[in-house]
């Protein structure tokens, strides 16, 4: 199976369970694993073959600014979701971390896997 990846992609978004938190935005950092067939592409040189790592980042990026979730759980499953709908998608591992959330460490969050490899 290949494997497109994005790594480290920080948006800003409405994050959070307490009142401070629902008034400012947040950074949270998301690393992306995708299962994608990179043989039709590579074979072509046909980036309307592969998956536009560019463009997922750009759907991303939106989603951010237009969520308001408490919880980095729903985040993470309402994008997963998001992503696999729109670029057909079959299989993503999302790891979405919030820095700063406990302050003795880096980060804290959540990684699901969704869809069949």
């Amino acid at each position: 199976m290949d494997r497109v990846f994005i790594e480290g992609l920080e948006v800003d978004t409405v994050i959070g369970a307490y009142d401070w938190e629902r008034g400012i935005r947040q950074c949270l950092r998301l690393d992306l694993s995708f299962a994608w067939d990179n043989r039709p592409a590579a074979a072509g040189d046909d980036l309307t073959l592969a998956l536009d790592y560019a463009s997922v980042s750009s759907r991303i990026q939106v989603f951010a600014e237009q969520a308001q979730f408490q919880l980095v759980e729903t985040f993470a499953e309402r994008l997963a979701q998001e992503l696999m709908d729109e670029f057909k998608i079959t299989w993503l591992r999302l790891k979405v971390t919030k820095p700063g959330a406990v302050p003795a460490a880096s980060g804290v969050g959540v990684e699901i896997e969704r869809g069949c490899r």
